[in-house]
């Protein structure tokens, strides 16, 4: 990766940071975190992998996103925002009333958002089936998703791997945000998924294990999933809850609290500075 395209890609994942920052900062609630772990896979995702078109956001031939996670929506909005979807002003709406970014992504609300997600488990399923049609309809977009480590304790993760193997679904990319922490704690503590690598391939997929928060491990993980065909391509992306402001990172606290005005100042600055 060169320098311009690396160092557009640091700066845009700093302001996405801010974003998610001052956005649940406005709503006195949210998840940080978790949305701060995986900024910056959903820089790379917007600002370098993905087909998309901010004045067209409907178009047929787009990649699709789907945020299993669905709960770390403000990662979403903010890259959404600065990507060109809507106004970055309007990322200080976060959860009010009338605005178009409720606590979860809704796809009949937000320009971008390909499927509403939250109930966890369900998102990476609704991404499986995208990815189907697009078979079926001989189409060539790719379909990517982002499920949180503690999400994949969920069965029906497992089912939709399943469908995505048996259907060869080559077009679907699986990214497990593996930050070690879930709500009640350290997700080996709650109730342990690993080893992720080893039961996704055994579930028929080609897994690719980075670090989450290296733009060059991130571009050559997405420029490997497209050379595999015949199965879905997973990449185990170990990144750090909080990543970006020094007192939320590796703290579970940080899971679902928003910061107060004293931490959002503290936050901003060290994300800016």
């Amino acid at each position: 990766m060169d320098a311009q395209k690396l160092n557009m890609l640091t700066e845009t994942a700093k302001k996405i940071r801010v974003g998610i920052i001052e956005a649940t900062h406005a709503a006195k609630s949210g998840h940080p975190g978790g949305s701060l772990s995986i900024t910056d896979v959903m820089t790379y995702l917007y600002f370098s992998e993905m087909n998309v078109d901010p004045e067209n956001p409907n178009m047929q031939n787009r990649d699709r996103f789907v945020l299993s996670k669905g709960h770390c929506a403000p990662a979403l909005y903010s890259t959404l925002a600065h990507r060109g979807f809507f106004p970055v002003e309007e990322l200080k709406t976060l959860r009010k009333l009338g605005s178009r970014l409720q606590g979860h992504p809704d796809m009949t609300l937000t320009p971008g958002v390909d499927m509403s997600s939250g109930s966890l488990g369900l998102g990476i399923s609704s991404a499986a089936g995208m990815a189907l049609a697009g078979k079926i309809d001989n189409k060539d977009y790719r379909v990517y998703t982002v499920v949180g480590d503690g999400e994949s304790e969920e069965g029906q993760v497992w089912e939709a791997c399943m469908f995505a193997s048996h259907y060869k679904l080559d077009n679907l990319c699986l990214i497990i945000d593996w930050n070690g922490l879930q709500i009640d704690g350290p997700v080996a503590e709650v109730m342990n998924p690993t080893p992720h690598d080893k039961k996704l391939e055994a579930f028929g997929f080609h897994v690719i294990s980075i670090n989450g928060h290296s733009f060059e491990e991130i571009e050559a993980a997405f420029a490997e999933a497209k050379t595999v065909k015949g199965k879905p391509t997973a990449i185990i992306a170990k990144t750090v809850k909080g990543k970006g402001v020094s007192f939320m990172e590796n703290k579970v606290n940080w899971h679902g609290a928003a910061p107060n005005d004293e931490q959002c100042a503290e936050a901003i600055a060290e994300l800016t500075k």
